[in-house]
């Protein structure tokens, strides 16, 4: 009688030890669930979200040289003189000129090349960084263009448009925060690098040129006979009230 009495009395301390090992388990199980939501929230900062990153890519120049000209046309001759002076300014190697070949203008590229040529050792570039090369068109026509391209750095962002998650009310809840969507930056970030005129300022400041010395001289001297060191416009006092609508 004895031992029944002693076995009922501990029956309630084993069902309140399983009551509280399960309200740990569902404790530990929310604290698991509400870390695994923080590692799948992506960074609020579109920077971040959409980094700019550069990469080298391709300046092309295509020059449409017809059958029976033989040279270049003075539209043609200025487009091959500015291509050579943003070569100076933004290649990271050398230029090649790719001649068609198996056309019924590659007579006529061909007799072009030297033009070009002579154009572009008189805006400075070196012989020894002009290659040439010939092509054969992939698909079955029977013009092709004289293409004059060169290396250089590109800044690029994205892909945008993309939508990993709904805008509206859906099952994770996430339409209750107040936190940006995906896409949200993504074309400011790509336009920004299009727009970049060199991709290298993203990463670094450029070097400082030296002062301008003549204008310092001048502004020092006249700040020490204490005098006006302003800029002097003459058409100051000249401007006057339009009589148009009396």
């Amino acid at each position: 009688m004895n031992k029944l009495l002693t076995v009922r009395r501990r029956r309630p301390k084993a069902t309140a030890w399983h009551a509280a090992a399960l309200l740990a388990a569902a404790a530990l199980a929310g604290c698991g669930t509400t870390y695994q939501h923080a590692v799948d929230t992506y960074p609020e900062d579109a920077r971040i979200r959409h980094p700019i990153s550069l990469r080298e890519g391709t300046r092309t120049l295509e020059l449409f040289v017809g059958v029976n000209r033989g040279g270049l046309s003075p539209a043609q001759q200025a487009d091959v003189l500015a291509f050579a002076h943003t070569w100076r300014r933004e290649s990271t190697g050398g230029l090649l000129i790719d001649i068609p070949h198996g056309t019924s203008n590659s007579r006529a590229a061909a007799d072009a090349v030297d033009e070009v040529r002579a154009i572009l050792a008189a805006a400075g570039v070196a012989p020894n960084a002009i290659a040439t090369r010939r092509y054969r068109p992939t698909t079955p026509i029977k013009f092709a263009t004289l293409r004059l391209s060169y290396p250089k750095m590109i800044a690029e962002a994205g892909p945008c448009g993309l939508w990993p998650k709904d805008l509206g009310p859906s099952v994770d809840g996430n339409d209750a925060s107040n936190h940006s969507y995906w896409n949200f930056g993504c074309s400011q970030q790509r336009n920004l690098a299009a727009m970049v005129d060199n991709p290298a300022d993203l990463v670094q400041p450029r070097g400082e040129t030296p002062a301008y010395a003549a204008r310092r001289a001048v502004v020092l001297d006249k700040y020490r006979r204490g005098e006006p060191t302003a800029a002097r416009n003459p058409d100051a006092d000249k401007a006057k009230i339009s009589d148009i609508g009396k």
